[in-house]
């Protein structure tokens, strides 16, 4: 055999011993994990999307997001998630900022309270305050949009007399409440408009009916009890007082203790309405027959 045809042969050899070498190695080492990473790629291919199909799928759950949203937003009450305690400091504040300077609140972080799922902080709200302070107090835990109940309350009254002898009926009160809060938005709206917090007056309940002090006439009103009507003219009535100074009034205006309710013409004579210490009392001055005479 010549040279030629005997490297020839001897290629033809190798070339056959990588060939058989190579596919015993694909096809035989390597088929578990060839087969492995085939099935993979089916998958993947079975839950392929065409970008399209998965840009209307996120719009559609934007849109359903944002009703969610606006229906957790509509509900009077939300919980917040991961409420700091500060919070509620604020919250106190801003409803107090408009209490009256002799009004006062003390707030006092009691506890963590850990249920299923939510959680809430414990307050001691504590002091002394007019009656309608300690309302608004009330109304706005109850009402606020982010969820605080009151746990429980104690009110007791309290009479502070000033410098100038005027009596002020306050009630010194302790309130117990709770703050919620939790650790996801399943019960919160990522808009929260407030809820409103400033409710309507009530009557003093503290505040006494009958009180045993009279109020100082510090505006210098005219006192009818000690007056006498001297004329009367239309729409109105001239008053002389113990010092004889004379006052024309009409009807409305405001005397010490009271208001001129009515003029009466034909029986000349003027009525008034007082308050003594939480007693109406009606009061007439009757024109004096002279000058009934000269009128």
């Amino acid at each position: 055999m010549d040279r030629k045809l005997k490297n020839t042969v001897i290629l033809i050899t190798l070339l056959l011993l990588i060939i058989i070498s190579g596919s015993v190695f694909t096809f035989v080492l390597q088929k578990d994990d060839i087969d492995s990473r085939k099935k993979r790629l089916n998958d993947l291919n079975l839950n392929a999307y065409n970008t399209n199909e998965l840009m209307d799928q996120l719009n559609t759950l934007k849109l359903r997001a944002i009703e969610l949203d606006s229906i957790l937003a509509l509900r009077k009450f939300n919980i917040p998630v991961n409420l700091h305690q500060s919070e509620f400091y604020n919250f106190i504040n801003k409803v107090s900022f408009e209490f009256s300077p002799k009004s006062w609140v003390n707030i006092e972080y009691k506890d963590l309270i850990l249920s299923k799922h939510y959680k809430y902080y414990t307050y001691r709200l504590s002091g002394t305050a007019y009656y309608n302070d300690i309302y608004k107090i009330i109304y706005a835990i109850e009402q606020s949009k982010e969820l605080k109940k009151v746990l429980a309350c104690s009110f007791d009254n309290f009479v502070n007399v000033d410098k100038e002898g005027i009596p002020h009926y306050f009630a010194t009160y302790t309130i117990s409440c709770a703050v919620y809060h939790s650790d996801n938005d399943r019960y919160a709206s990522s808009v929260s408009k407030e809820n409103r917090l400033t409710p309507n007056p009530l009557y003093d309940i503290f505040y006494p009916l009958i009180r045993n002090e009279i109020p100082a006439n510090v505006d210098d009103l005219l006192d009818v009890q000690s007056a006498e009507l001297l004329a009367l003219i239309p729409e109105g009535a001239f008053i002389a007082d113990s010092r004889g100074t004379t006052h024309l009034l009409w009807e409305g205006d405001k005397v010490y203790l009271g208001y001129l309710t009515e003029i009466d013409y034909d029986e000349n004579v003027v009525h008034f309405v007082l308050n003594k210490g939480g007693i109406i009392e009606k009061l007439t001055l009757t024109l004096d027959k002279k000058e009934k005479m000269i009128n």
